[in-house]
């Protein structure tokens, strides 16, 4: 799964709620000639993303180019299970990408157009946040 190799802060501070707000970088299609967009707000995390690519992968049997054009680099924090309040925070449990409406998760070149639909209509399946597939 995603995850950063090596961090500045181990631990970041959660930030506030992303709201209605629309995203202005990421929403263009760079690479590919197809595309999953987010139409939401909410965090992504590594095993989400990893399971969107394999089903992108699995159904273009790992025919075309795939893309992930976003990585998990917020560290979510959590506290063992009946431990009292108090005594710091918890230590690092996994990491998140916090998506915003208009951003491009994934995109594929190489498959022909009904195939690139299908494999992003599957993998926008396994995210927790509304997609919908542009076209080049």
């Amino acid at each position: 799964m995603l995850m950063p190799k090596k961090v500045k802060h181990r631990k970041w501070q959660k930030g506030r709620s992303l709201g209605r707000k629309i995203e202005t970088r990421g929403i263009n299609l760079d690479f590919g000639s197809f595309g999953l967009q987010s139409l939401g707000n909410f965090w992504i995390n590594s095993r989400q993303i990893e399971a969107a690519r394999k089903a992108i992968s699995h159904f273009t049997k790992r025919g075309g180019k795939v893309w992930i054009r976003i990585f998990p680099d917020k560290p979510v924090t959590k506290r063992p299970p009946e431990v009292t309040m108090g005594g710091g925070k918890g230590s690092v449990d996994h990491y998140v990408f916090p998506v915003r409406a208009g951003r491009i998760l994934f995109e594929i070149d190489g498959v022909d157009k009904e195939t690139a639909k299908e494999a992003l209509r599957r993998a926008g399946h396994k995210l927790p946040v509304k997609t919908r597939i542009i076209i080049k």
